[in-house]
């Protein structure tokens, strides 16, 4: 085969993988930053802050702390007006409460005095903001502006070094890894096609591969037990 076919066969079976996760994933539960763009808009603000309090977070946690923070805050005029202990008891108890209740303070005072109240839409004007790292900066201008970008958290690595997509062993590679085999209009929906089959199918230790959707085009790389 030629260089050219198996490249074009590759291609074939990248969009088969998303076709099928599509149709498999329709049925389970969404990952927690669609429902809160569901219930209060996509405001980059919103996106920003839910991502935040969703690291080292259940999904659950951080949806409830979600709801009780933009019942009182949606923008970061509005957050600045809570003292800390007030943003503390919003939001507990999402993993490291405190450090993202001084988090979430510190990035709005940026961007009042900063960006006029607005978040920001250039990559590393992200990054820039306190705390921000490029998981956060990717979702939030993916879901936040709809701006191509691949958000890749540990499901993400996880899947695609398991699909033989990538070899990689940081986020941070796949990332780039990924960029150069899927095409940008997927980036977005990638990030939670294979959040969610990491957290029902692909799990990190005992994947159920009997019953994955995707199962004739995985390697199954690094996969020793499986049900």
């Amino acid at each position: 085969m030629s260089d050219d076919n198996k490249e074009a066969s590759s291609r074939d079976d990248l969009y088969e993988v998303i076709i099928q996760l599509r149709r498999a994933t329709c049925s389970m539960t969404e990952p927690m930053i669609l429902t809160v763009i569901r219930e209060f808009t996509r405001d980059p603000f919103i996106v920003l802050v839910s991502c935040i309090l969703s690291l080292r977070t259940k999904d659950s946690v951080s949806l409830s702390a979600s709801y009780r923070l933009f019942r009182v805050a949606k923008t970061p005029h509005d957050l600045l007006k809570l003292s800390l202990q007030e943003i503390q008891k919003l939001i507990y108890p999402v993993g490291f409460y405190r450090r993202k209740a001084q988090q979430l303070r510190a990035i709005s005072t940026n961007l009042v005095e900063f960006f006029d109240g607005k978040v920001p839409q250039i990559e590393q004007e992200l990054l820039n903001l306190p705390g921000v790292g490029r998981k956060t900066a990717n979702l939030v201008l993916g879901y936040g502006f709809n701006i191509p970008a691949l958000c890749v958290d540990t499901h993400v690595h996880r899947v695609a070094n398991r699909l033989g997509w990538v070899k990689t062993k940081t986020a941070h590679e796949t990332e780039d890894a990924l960029k150069k085999i899927i095409p940008k209009k997927n980036w977005i929906e990638l990030n939670s096609l294979l959040v969610v089959w990491g957290q029902n199918i692909c799990m990190p230790r005992v994947p159920s591969c009997s019953v994955c959707a995707i199962r004739p085009w995985c390697l199954r790389v690094g996969v020793v037990k499986s049900r």
